[in-house]
């Protein structure tokens, strides 16, 4: 019966957006359980931050690599490996006994999720031809703003009806569902496909930055911002030194981030706001899943139903975003989105207090995720208009990357701050000893909670300042196969693949 669909491209869509989805949902999820994890595994705020971050880290150092195999090996064999590899991360995550388990199996399931991820977008960009991508994009974009709304709703139900190991288990039935989708509807690629070099050295330069600064933010209050702690941000600035130098000399040899890219304007630009809405999406929802729990003392469940404004709004303008991004260009509808963003996390931050409803949330959470639908098309469709065909996938490794190293500082940075304003460890769902100590706990940390939600309302401020200097376009974005709209056809076998 699904031979019919077989290469049909929004068939294709479908599976790709499952997988999307799959994965965007764990960037989100895993909040809601926070009070959960460290009563269950008797884990501190430090290791919990590590559950977070483990996940973003191996996403962000690898997506670039995995877009080069991709290119490799073929993109749907990454993209049905990368599934498969997430799918089995996440049986592992949920039989975790403890801390040190659940980080290392968090780690596996960012490999996969980097297996699949640049995938994505790249057949979507491979099946439709420019006259349809808007519509395409749009429910991309769409996908990619819902998603992240939705764990922390999916999440508390799970959490509320079964336990915290079925934020995990869930992934197990529609991994299955996608690799099954993916076998039957995405064709294999034929013909020869182009070779590439990997750069091991840069991909390991870059990780060891990365992992040295998160490494220093996350566990920098436990050890008192101590020399250790300083010495691991002066290697992560001395290892990134490295990696630019070393990635300056190979311009004419494949780097992982070809200089060239960022001469457009647009595109500097706009991987500066796909790393500020990553921030902001971790920065909202690290600080607030604990406010309504262990200060509001509200359930799993309804703290995720409370979150619900959020996906609406999310949904609202999602789609309609990457159509008018699309006929009218992005750059307006972009800024106007960062903004509420922005707009909503300072709302957010005013109204929060020991003892409100959720009332007071629902209104700030709208503003968030109609501004949030505002972002994710608009930022796929300019940041990729004006780059060479021959750059489009170095180009979309490089903005995926980016954005997943937002995520890591975010889950960094607004730790450390939460850390540095309580000065202790957070509990339970319970948090405290009786009344007076959770009211102490609570009003401890909504005066904690107020910093930590400002920086990245800050840092989604900046990018709507940046907005202003994009280049506005209109028309249809151009052919990544580097055809004019009306002569787009796929590339010869002999040079690529037909189909991936």
């Amino acid at each position: 019966m699904l031979k019919k669909w077989h290469g049909n491209p929004w068939a294709i869509l479908v599976t790709l957006s499952l997988g999307f989805f799959m994965t965007l949902l764990d960037l989100t999820i895993v909040n809601i359980a926070i009070p959960d994890l460290v009563g269950d595994l008797d884990a501190s705020l430090d290791q919990i931050l590590w559950v977070v971050n483990a996940y973003t880290l191996a996403l962000a150092v690898l997506l670039i690599t995995a877009g080069r195999l991709g290119d490799l090996r073929g993109k749907r064999n990454l993209f049905v490996t990368g599934v498969a590899v997430f799918t089995l991360a996440s049986l592992a995550c949920g039989l975790a006994r403890d801390p040190a388990q659940l980080i290392a199996f968090r780690a596996v399931q960012g490999l996969g999720a980097a297996l699949l991820m640049p995938q994505t977008l790249s057949i979507v960009s491979d099946v439709f031809p420019p006259d349809r991508r808007g519509a395409a994009m749009g429910i991309w974009g769409a996908v990619a703003g819902v998603s992240g709304a939705l764990g922390p709703i999916i999440g508390g139900v799970l959490i509320t009806d079964l336990d915290w190991r079925w934020i995990f288990y869930v992934n197990l039935p529609l991994g299955a569902l996608v690799l099954f989708l993916a076998l039957t509807l995405i064709p294999a690629a034929t013909g020869r496909t182009v070779r590439h070099r990997l750069d091991n050295t840069g991909v390991g330069l870059a990780s060891a930055a990365l992992l040295c600064l998160a490494f220093g933010l996350t566990e920098g209050q436990r050890y008192h911002w101590n020399s250790a702690i300083w010495t691991l941000f002066a290697g992560a600035a001395a290892l990134f030194a490295a990696f630019l130098l070393h990635q300056r000399g190979r311009q004419d040899s494949e780097p992982l981030i070809p200089f060239s890219l960022f001469k457009d304007r647009n595109f500097t630009v706009l991987n500066f706001v796909g790393i500020a809405v990553s921030f902001g999406i971790v920065g909202l929802f690290l600080p607030l899943t604990i406010y309504l729990q262990s200060v509001l003392q509200f359930s799993a469940l309804k703290s995720g139903l409370v979150l619900l404004p959020l996906a609406l709004g999310s949904m609202v303008t999602a789609g309609p975003a990457g159509l008018l991004a699309d006929r009218i260009g992005g750059k307006y509808v972009l800024m106007g989105g960062v903004s509420a963003y922005a707009g909503g996390l300072v709302w957010i931050v005013a109204t929060a207090d020991v003892g409100r409803s959720w009332t007071s949330v629902a209104g700030p959470l709208l503003l968030t995720g109609l501004g949030a639908g505002c972002t994710f098309a608009p930022m796929a469709t300019e940041v990729m208009r004006n780059v060479p065909p021959h750059l489009s996938g170095a180009a979309s490794g490089v903005n995926n990357a980016l954005r997943q190293v937002g995520s890591v500082l975010a889950g960094a940075v607004v730790g450390a701050v939460l850390q540095g304003q309580l000065g202790v460890e957070v509990g339970g769902p319970r948090a405290g000893t009786g009344p007076a100590g959770r009211a102490a706990f609570g009003h401890a940390f909504v005066d904690a909670m107020g910093p930590a939600m400002l920086v990245p309302a800050g840092v989604l401020l900046l990018a709507a300042a940046a907005c202003l200097v994009v280049r506005r376009h209109t028309g249809t974005p151009p052919d990544p196969h580097g055809l004019p709209p009306t002569t787009a056809a796929p590339r010869p076998a002999a040079t690529t693949p037909t189909a991936h």
